[in-house]
């Protein structure tokens, strides 16, 4: 696995980190890869159904546990039944060294162990409303690692959906982290930036978002 470059950082508030290009190019196309292979299952990438009818644009696979609105599983009833792949030790010590890095701070990766992650997939119709992650029994960081196209991060408040918030354009290798008082915030993609990413990536169009996590299950 190729080194890390911990690149200017920006706090959008307490908790709250973007690191610019923390992903090298080979990283970013070891990870497409990897997500390449755990598209296909055991249980194979999908457009999340929601409960009251309506159906997610982006496309998701799941590793460690399963998300389906609003709960984790081990099996994805909700696809086919299987239990989802096993969420690697190498991707946890992606997540610790993604800690250290964002809070500069040698011990901020000391005892996380995400042991679930959600792997979007957005083409470039695909939008994400603002949400908190609050399905998790645990307030340990978010790590979220995005490649290929650029998109539109909205980052908001813990209160509610509106303003105040804050619109920031995460790129391909950038890294953002959301943790502490800021664990809880309200956030969603209203939009990606087509043909803004770097086919040397691993991707030629649409945008991967990987976020690492712990369920506290």
């Amino acid at each position: 696995m190729s080194a890390l470059i911990p690149r200017p950082r920006l706090v959008l508030a307490p908790g709250a980190v973007h690191v610019p290009g923390w992903l090298s190019p080979e990283r970013q196309r070891e990870l497409v890869a990897a997500c390449r292979a755990w598209a296909t299952g055991p249980v194979p990438i999908r457009h999340t159904a929601l409960p009251g009818g309506g159906v997610m644009s982006v496309r998701t696979v799941c590793l460690g546990w399963h998300w389906q609105p609003y709960r984790y599983t081990r099996t994805a009833g909700d696809v086919n039944g299987a239990r989802v792949a096993d969420f690697p030790d190498w991707l946890a010590e992606l997540g610790r060294r993604a800690l250290v890095d964002a809070y500069l701070d040698p011990a901020a990766g000391d005892g996380y162990t995400p042991d679930t992650a959600l792997i979007n997939f957005y083409d470039d119709q695909a939008r994400m409303g603002m949400h908190q992650d609050k399905d998790e029994k645990s307030g340990a960081p978010v790590v979220s690692l995005s490649i290929g196209d650029s998109c539109v991060f909205r980052f908001g408040n813990t209160t509610n959906r509106n303003k105040p918030y804050t619109d920031l354009e995460l790129a391909s290798g950038d890294l953002f982290v959301f943790g502490g008082p800021s664990r809880f915030a309200y956030h969603g993609v209203p939009r990606v930036l087509p043909g803004t990413g770097d086919p040397d990536c691993g991707l030629t169009s649409g945008r991967l978002n990987l976020t690492l996590r712990v369920t506290g299950l």
